[in-house]
């Protein structure tokens, strides 16, 4: 049965393959840090305040998924999904590492990526941008990597020329996370001298002489048009590449170039949006300066959403977001929450796809969708047959792109916030917390343990740990009819409850969400009640 499905699976590849250009497509992946759903004017319409031009004029050319979902409402674990096709929460414990930008590795340098998948299918891979996936740094002492100890002058022991990336150009975490420099192929660019910190949360730490922050996503940019113009005649000529263009913003620090100070009618987080909208027009305008387009398939989306914290002060302060609601503009739309939290504006993400000859112009999907699913999206693009442990939780989108209505193959997903879980049944989602599912210090109401003091007085006693996993302690949304998670139907729908709870330990139990044989997960056990705070004690 597998192969059946594995061989209609190619078979579809290569028919969508010659109805396009007639060879594999080129492929760019770009994605923006903290962007959300409602940051991007064809997604928030008359809610965003924002021009993003380009971001539009994609959704015109091609399709606009109203329901792509990031796996977690943070950075790294929804990152390590993205690059491999698998749940963050399947992986063992990371490698020691420092604070920020000093993480050590996420996952081992023998895991199967976008990049290795990429490379085996024949494509030039390259990354460039905001990395945060970790790193194996030299140090002076040979201890962990750490703020004063590692040695800028000699290679990364492990990055992303370690993962499949043929060429890399990154920065090691965000913008806001020292060190404040680039590498380059897993050299570190420039000389690290000095101590800098950034206007959000003033992190100071080890910065290359010459790092400027608002210099950064031009700098990307540029990098990626070099790199588009080496890669031209190639890819004319039968060559694929494969590039993932990672930007840091608009998470914080919110600082646009001088080009752009004062280009938006919201103000500065309005002036930082425009200019990711800009890095994205100039990859587009370098397509089609290098008669690119029409062979290029492109994908722009965000790693989850926005942050409450941030927007016009240059400082992170506690719940901007309202001061921009003020202006007329909502960074997460109509949806409820932000990033960190179990709701729906934590993790809804703006999605575009465009593939000329392949998918419909101004076209709209509204199915579920994870950012996992490029993993086999791009292996049946690219041709590439996955092994029975690769992708384990991700699902092509290539059907949808010519038959938005048609047959998806998601029909359930795993989320996660920093401190609980979500579970998508179709049009289903239950949070296995009360409240936002983390403790609210940015600005997501109601904070985690608020809302557990809350539904503890509802229950009127000490809760049994099974007590837990039901009303008044789990919320449940039908998402068809109640888009901004509203009402509560917990209490009305036990059973769904308990089968969507069984959803997530089945899938744990079979090391995977998709079709195949089980597969063994890298941690021994998952405690997805782990997140309860201490004083919520069960009988």
């Amino acid at each position: 049965m597998i192969r059946l499905i594995l061989c209609g699976w190619l078979a579809l590849g290569c028919q969508l393959l010659g109805a396009g250009a007639g060879t594999r497509p080129n492929i760019i992946y770009f994605m923006a840090d903290d962007l959300g759903y409602g940051d991007v004017r064809c997604f928030g319409g008359a809610r965003c305040q924002i021009k993003t031009e380009h971001f539009d004029r994609l959704a015109r050319e091609g399709m606009r998924f109203t329901d792509a979902q990031a796996v977690a409402s943070v950075c790294v674990p929804s990152r390590k999904a993205i690059m491999t096709g698998r749940y963050a929460w399947r992986f063992g414990p990371s490698e020691p590492g420092g604070p920020w930008g000093y993480l050590g590795l996420q996952f081992p340098t023998d895991t199967y990526t976008l990049g290795d998948l990429m490379q085996s299918a024949g494509y030039e891979t390259a990354y460039i941008g905001k990395w945060h996936l970790g790193t194996a740094m030299v140090t002076h002492d040979g201890k962990v990597q750490g703020l004063k100890n590692v040695d800028y002058t000699q290679p990364l022991k492990a990055g992303p020329v370690h993962y499949g990336f043929d060429y890399s150009f990154i920065l090691p975490g965000s913008l806001d996370m020292y060190p404040y420099v680039f590498v380059r192929n897993n050299h570190f660019v420039g000389n690290v001298n000095r101590q800098r910190g950034w206007s959000a949360f003033n992190r100071v730490g080890p910065a290359e002489e010459t790092f400027e922050d608002n210099e950064v996503l031009d700098t990307f940019s540029r990098e990626v048009e070099t790199y588009l113009e080496r890669q031209a005649k190639r890819a004319r000529e039968g060559q694929p590449f494969f590039l993932y263009f990672a930007l840091t913003a608009p998470h914080t620090p919110t600082s646009p170039h001088p080009r752009w100070q004062g280009k938006s009618d919201l103000g500065k987080y309005g002036d930082f949006v425009m200019e990711v909208d800009d890095c994205l027009g100039r990859v587009m305008q370098a397509l089609d300066q290098h008669g690119l387009t029409e062979q290029t398939l492109v994908i722009a989306t965000s790693d989850h959403g926005a942050a409450s914290y941030a927007g016009n002060i240059e400082k992170a302060t506690f719940a901007q977001y309202r001061s921009m609601q003020a202006l007329g503009h909502y960074s997460s739309g109509i949806y409820r929450g932000f990033k960190f939290s179990v709701y729906e504006g934590g993790r809804r993400v703006p999605f575009v796809v465009r593939w000329p000859d392949v998918i419909a112009k101004g076209s709209v999907c509204d199915q579920l969708i994870g950012l996992q699913d490029v993993f086999a999206t791009f292996a049946q693009v690219a041709g590439q047959a996955l092994e029975e442990d690769q992708g384990v939780d991700s699902v092509s989108l290539l059907p949808l792109f010519t038959d938005p209505n048609g047959a998806s193959g998601r029909e359930t997903m795993i989320q996660s916030s920093v401190r609980s879980w979500a579970i998508r049944e179709g049009h289903w989602k239950l949070c296995l917390c009360p409240g936002s599912g983390c403790p609210g210090t940015h600005g997501n109401v109601p904070p985690q343990e608020e809302a557990y003091r809350e539904a503890i007085e509802a229950f009127g006693k000490s809760p049994a740990r099974e007590d837990l996993l039901r009303a008044p302690f789990v919320q449940l949304f039908n998402l068809a009819v109640d888009p901004t998670e509203s009402m509560n139907l917990a209490s009305r729908h036990p059973d769904r409850v308990a089968a969507m709870i069984k959803i997530f330990d089945d899938q744990w139990a079979a090391g995977r969400s998709t079709p195949g044989a089980p597969q063994e997960n890298d941690r021994q056990n998952l405690n997805y009640l782990g997140g309860v705070p201490e004083f919520v004690r069960p009988r």
